[in-house]
């Protein structure tokens, strides 16, 4: 067992509790207005990706493949964040992150004023960077946080994303009709927004994310140790099996979640609605994703992750029930069926989460967190490529139902880990 790090600095030098708190409600306010950007830059990709692939492939059974490409490119941001975020904090962590994801975007719009397919599926997986960086940053809410706030801290660094989430997709026709202006695919346009929205975020998390959440974090808990004469810390640090519970919960909700959502726009537009309409669906699906967040947090913290877990599951289960009995031109029940699907994610997210955060300690949370990340990156992007076969090869109601039954699996996974590792409930 490798001891936390050595504390450097004589302990007054340590922040006090109440410099702590002061610090979280500072890291949080930063974190608020990064995710408000960062969810205006995710929302281009979920929306129109698959349309602009369809019209630049010809070819529906490869719609998936920028979904799975920009969450390759997300598995590769989340490893490398998390890397970056143990040696150097997550300050400059998640800055870069964000950037790179902006640089993405304008490649999109790039490859797309040059019909150049190869340049497309390059800028789409660097466009991931911003997807990973977004999911990261919500790691940064329990990084100071107590052990009984936990579930809050990380729903308050979600629910910012709605706003920025929910007006992206509003916002297809209007920058579809910018990008018209500017000689641009009108599909294209919403990488615009994107490209801007990712960069301002960047920009901010680096000027203002100041000090650092993680590296106080590191040394409070270093300090515990010291404090502790080097006999051994109160926590030990090692990665409980909790985490991987968490992490199988992401993964799954993951997968579920990005291969019926992914398709939804394709499943749309072959039954006549417009772009307006599919920006209504997705805009609901976004918003059931992240703005029950605060509600959530407060759940996990009174009920327990294991109530939570079963919530997740059982609401993807529905939504998949829903779109696969929905009448493809019924617009109300497809914004019911993504509406749940979105609300499943939510829970199953900020529950696993809250579960990798208590099954480990300051000194090996972030690269467990980055490795997590690809994990649940790498489901996703099976997710998005798969989703587009099976679409071709059967049908969305099939799809739907898939989905909806494999979220059942988080049942047998969560019973399994309390019964034989006593996973906190």
């Amino acid at each position: 067992m490798t001891p936390p790090e050595v504390v450097t600095g004589p302990a007054e030098l340590l922040p006090s509790e109440a410099e702590q708190a002061q610090v979280h409600r500072r890291t949080l306010t930063v974190v608020v207005v990064s995710q408000i950007l960062g969810g205006a830059g995710l929302a281009a990709g979920i929306s129109v990706g698959a349309l602009l692939a369809q019209d630049m492939l010809g070819s529906p059974g490869l719609s998936g493949l920028p979904t799975g490409l920009f969450t390759l490119g997300s598995a590769l941001a989340a490893y490398a964040v998390g890397r970056s975020t143990q040696r150097l904090g997550r300050r400059l962590g998640l800055a870069y992150g964000f950037l790179a994801g902006g640089l993405g975007a304008f490649g999109v719009v790039l490859a797309a004023v040059a019909d150049n397919v190869p340049f497309l599926f390059l800028s789409l997986f660097v466009y991931g960077s911003g997807t990973a960086t977004n999911l990261q940053a919500r790691y940064a809410g329990t990084d100071l946080a107590p052990e009984h706030r936990r579930g809050f801290g990380t729903s308050m660094a979600m629910v910012a994303t709605t706003v920025g989430a929910v007006a992206g997709p509003n916002l297809i026709e209007p920058m579809g009709r910018v990008a018209d202006t500017l000689g641009v695919p009108a599909l294209a346009g919403p990488f615009i927004l994107s490209g801007v929205a990712y960069s301002a975020a960047g920009v901010v998390l680096f000027a203002f994310l100041r000090p650092d959440p993680y590296l106080m974090a590191k040394r409070i808990a270093a300090a515990g140790y010291a404090a502790a004469g080097g006999s051994g810390p109160a926590r030990v640090p090692t990665i409980g099996a909790g985490a991987w519970v968490g992490a199988t919960v992401m993964i799954l909700t993951q997968l579920v979640m990005v291969a019926v959502m992914t398709m939804t726009p394709v499943h749309m537009r072959a039954h006549g609605h417009d772009l307006g309409a599919v920006g209504v669906v997705i805009g609901a699906h976004i918003a059931a994703m992240w703005l029950p967040s605060p509600l959530t947090g407060v759940l996990i913290d009174k009920l327990g992750r294991t109530p939570m877990v079963l919530a997740a599951g059982v609401t993807l289960l529905a939504a998949g029930v829903v779109g696969a009995v929905a009448p493809g031109d019924s617009l109300g029940l497809l914004i019911v069926a993504l509406s749940l699907l979105g609300l499943g994610w939510n829970l199953g997210l900020i529950t696993g989460t809250t579960l990798v955060v208590d099954a480990t300690v300051p000194q090996n949370r972030a690269r467990t967190q980055g490795t997590i990340d690809v994990l649940v990156a790498l489901a996703g992007a099976g997710g998005g490529v798969s989703s587009g076969l099976v679409l071709a090869a059967s049908s969305y109601q099939a799809l739907a139902l898939g989905g909806g039954l494999l979220a059942l699996a988080l049942v047998p996974v969560l019973l399994w880990a309390r019964v034989h590792h006593a996973v906190r409930a």
